[in-house]
């Protein structure tokens, strides 16, 4: 009986064993509050959320404590965190963030501060575009000590800070990106918050900083970044008198000049000082040296003048130190670095600087970057081949020819990824040269020889204006077992010959490739259509021939295609790309009609067809190119970037090389053209082309266009640029043409035009040579006077009008003798006045259109 009774006691005690296990093995599922919960989908509805980051937010998931972006309280269920900040994506095609996935719309700040346990709000990388706070809620939103409002960039703020300075537990503050021009007191708002550690007012359009404020209510901080501003004056005395827990000053890229004081602030904590691209001049102070906690200090592009003093060798914590592009002078050695044993980021260069190492030095430090500027003497310092952590070697503009002995080659291929030697005047034969890194930069040399090989880890290469020589055929046919991971290649302005190879299929990973101004002749290969990812191809100025294969098409992703200054031919057909913005065809021997393949282009910013053999009218179909209509689907600055090493990405911009209004320019903004001129088109001007609103230059010069030139002309509000000479137009100049406010080049000469130039208008700013060879046309600027404008002359004026008959003489010799002389002479007078002022003027000739890519 008793073993019985021990036996059931045995069972109570395993089966509360297990019920106390369940309780406490089971997690703790927080509830959270009800008008917290309410609060939040009232935020949600408020904004737009077009991805659908908050779709799980909703009255049917009853637990807003496991929605997303929402921390609660593990007692209370009460909310105390949000973070909502939107992940970085960039576009497909640059380098700016796409922004399509991100919550926009009016931020209520009114509705969040509800959340009265809130203490952590992140909303960074969004595309809010108005605030609203209403000041109803201070004692609820006093608990906020983290808040990141970073990189709304569209985000039209009012008095923002005034609400903000009432956050006195605020610790955090991060409103970098955020246009604050209008913040005028920002300095006194931001001093007001008495817990504020960390202060981010990057890229805010700031512009006083107070600099002769001598001290600032600052007694906790510890992160000052106030850098990418608009401050025009000296450094602030405030900075330098912070207190002593200040760890981070950022003041870079910024206007600000005067020299650094003698006297050492109280830094004694500073770990990163970074001043670079500003106006500062003087000596680098020794108190530099005393900065014992220093790790990051950044000099770079001032006007700093000296010597590099030996007592920042003495910094034993600097890791980072960039003192590049300064007026420095005297000798670098290894006095300058004894104690840097930590050192791993250096940039150093001036035209006045001499290194002077010991040949036998072996450094202290090993580094992972090193760029070197201005090289004097003209051979590496020994001691980089003691660098084994080396990533980034960029060693640029040495002003005499850089010496590089054979075992470089075979140091940079074991361990340096990026490499940079631009601008060196280096003459290497590189035909047995096997380059290794994945980021090659070796334009602007001499190098000579035929294309060097590459390893299937080069992401990146750059041999542009150089003088290789001989076929591509060993460098693009040349098999490996791995696969090729190229993005970026340009061999352009070289001596490359022979036809190009058609070897494109081993290579689908491109993006852009330039071979601009060589010599290569034969047809397009078929394998390029393999380049299934090419954004721009740039052959232009080449004896390239034949027929465009229509295989071409398949590079769906092509985005600017320069073809121009070749020799082939055929019809414009459908080997166009829909996705291609920039079309460069000028200077071939394209024949036939404008096919309505072009109309298509609905993406079409840059339509340059000119000086070829084209006939026929423009199609009516034009107006399909919408992206002639606005500049909403902007192409500005067209800038890719490319991942290739820890914390370095290559980015470089497409810059489309324009000449408009006399002036050859290089575009890196959008700007909207067509030019058909120098063919044989003919016919009346179609109105649809007139619905192009957008457009920014027109040039139908040079062809054999009829009529009349529409009312309609006056919807091209946005255009700066209109050559129409050397046709058969006829009719009157239309009134309506004095709508085009923004027009700076026009040419209406060698047409058929008659009647009195439209009075009281720009117009009338422009030169005779706008309008000359019009015989029937008067008024001015013309010295014919209109018949409805003669006086009845008397005695006097019969004489003056003796003289001007003499005058109309020699203008009529004057005209006879342009001819030749004119494109030869007139350019050169012209010029002067294009750059030296804003001025209404005349291009007369047909005269090259370029757009290139500059890649």
């Amino acid at each position: 009986m008793a073993t019985s009774s021990l036996f059931q006691y045995h069972i109570q005690i395993f089966l509360l064993s297990l019920l106390l296990c369940k309780i406490m093995c089971t997690p703790n599922i927080i509830q959270c509050d009800e008008k917290d919960k309410s609060t939040l989908l009232k935020f949600k509805y408020g904004i737009t959320d077009p991805s659908g980051v908050l779709s799980l937010w909703s009255i049917k998931e009853t637990n807003c404590c496991q929605w997303k972006g929402v921390h609660c309280d593990n007692i209370t269920g009460r909310v105390t965190k949000l973070n909502l900040h939107c992940p970085e994506i960039y576009s497909n095609y640059g380098h700016n963030l796409d922004k399509s996935q991100c919550l926009t719309g009016e931020l209520d700040m009114s509705c969040l501060f509800d959340l009265e346990f809130l203490s952590y709000l992140d909303l960074n990388n969004n595309d809010f575009n108005t605030i609203q706070y209403h000041g109803q809620c201070k004692n609820s939103s006093s608990n906020i000590y983290y808040l990141n409002l970073s990189d709304n960039d569209n985000l039209q703020v009012g008095n923002i800070l005034h609400w903000i300075s009432n956050l006195s537990f605020l610790h955090y503050l991060d409103l970098n990106g955020i246009n604050l021009q209008k913040e005028t007191n920002w300095f006194q708002l931001v001093t007001m918050l008495p817990s504020l550690s960390e202060l981010y007012l990057e890229d805010c359009r700031l512009q006083n900083i107070y600099p002769s404020l001598q001290y600032a209510n600052f007694t906790t901080l510890k992160v000052l970044d106030l850098s990418y501003n608009e401050f025009v004056s000296e450094l602030p005395s405030w900075v330098f008198n912070l207190s002593s827990s200040i760890s981070i000053v950022e003041l870079s890229n910024n206007f600000m000049h005067g020299q650094l004081p003698q006297t050492l602030p109280h830094f004694q904590s500073l770990e990163t000082l970074s001043l670079y691209n500003n106006d500062l001049s003087g000596l680098i102070p020794n108190w530099m040296g005393q900065l014992e906690q220093l790790k990051k200090l950044d000099l770079s592009d001032n006007s700093f003048s000296g010597s590099i003093s030996t007592s920042l060798g003495n910094l034993s914590s600097l890791t980072y130190l960039n003192l590049a592009f300064n007026g420095l002078t005297g000798i670098v050695s290894e006095q300058n670095f004894l104690s840097l044993s930590k050192l791993n980021h250096l940039v150093l260069g001036s035209q006045y600087l001499i290194f002077d190492f010991d040949s036998e030095w072996i450094p202290p430090f090993q580094l992972q970057f090193l760029e070197l500027t201005y090289l004097t003497p003209n051979k590496l310092p020994s001691w980089i081949y003691t660098q084994n952590s080396l990533t980034l070697l960029a060693i640029v503009n040495s002003r005499i020819p850089l010496e590089l002995p054979n075992k470089f080659w075979k140091f940079v291929s074991d361990q340096v990824e990026y490499l940079d030697l631009s601008n060196n005047s280096i003459n290497v034969d590189m035909s047995n040269v096997l380059l290794n890194s994945k980021v090659v930069v070796l334009g602007d040399n001499n190098l000579r020889g035929g294309v060097p090989q590459i390893s299937p880890n080069v992401t990146l290469l750059r041999l542009a204006n150089n003088f290789l020589s001989g076929s591509i055929s060993s460098f693009l046919c040349h098999k490996t077992k791995e696969k090729n991971n190229l993005k970026y290649v340009d061999i352009s302005h070289n001596l490359l010959s022979r036809e190009i190879p058609d070897c494109w299929m081993h290579w689908r990973s491109l993006l852009f490739v330039n071979l601009e101004s060589n010599n290569l002749v034969g047809k397009i290969p078929h394998s390029m259509s393999f380049l299934s990812n090419l954004i721009a191809l740039n052959l232009y100025n080449n004896m390239l021939s034949g027929e465009v294969p229509l295989s071409l098409k398949n590079c769906k992703k092509l985005r600017l295609l320069n073809l121009g200054e070749n020799e082939f031919s055929g019809a414009i057909s459908n080997w166009v790309g829909q996705s291609v913005i920039g079309l460069k065809l000028r200077s071939n021997q394209f024949s036939g009609n404008i096919s309505t393949t072009i109309c298509h282009l609905h993406s079409l910013k840059i339509l340059d067809l000119s000086n070829n053999r084209l006939s026929g009218s423009i199609p009516s179909c034009i107006r399909n190119m919408t992206g002639m209509i606005s500049k909403i689907e902007s192409f500005d600055s067209f800038d890719v970037t490319i991942p290739t090493i820890d914390h370095v990405n290559f980015e470089f911009n497409v810059n489309l090389m324009l000449l408009i209004k006399g002036i050859k320019l290089n575009y890196t903004h959008s700007i909207l053209v067509v030019d058909l001129s120098c063919n044989n088109l003919s016919g009346t001007l179609p109105s649809e082309l007139f619905m192009l609103i957008g457009l920014n230059s027109l040039n139908l010069s040079h062809n054999q266009f009829v009529g009349k030139i529409p009312q309609d002309i006056s919807k091209l509000i946005q255009l700066e640029s209109l050559d129409l000479s050397n046709n058969l137009f006829s009719g009157q100049i239309p009134e309506t043409m004095s709508a085009l406010s923004f027009l700076e080049a026009l040419n209406l000469s060698c047409n058929n035009f008659e009647g009195k130039i439209p009075s009281g208008t720009q117009l009338q700013g422009f030169t005779n040579l706008s309008y000359m060879e019009n015989p029937k046309i008067c008024g001015p600027p013309l010295t014919k006077i209109c018949p409805q404008d003669k006086k009845v002359p008397n005695e006097k004026q019969m004489t003056e009008d003796d003289d001007d008959d003499d005058n109309s003489d020699i203008y009529s010799w004057f005209y006879m003798g342009l001819g030749i002389g004119f494109v030869t002479s007139f350019w050169t007078v012209l010029i002067t006045i294009f750059f030296n002022r804003r001025f209404r003027h005349f291009y007369f000739k047909c005269l090259d259109r370029v757009y290139d890519m500059v890649i």
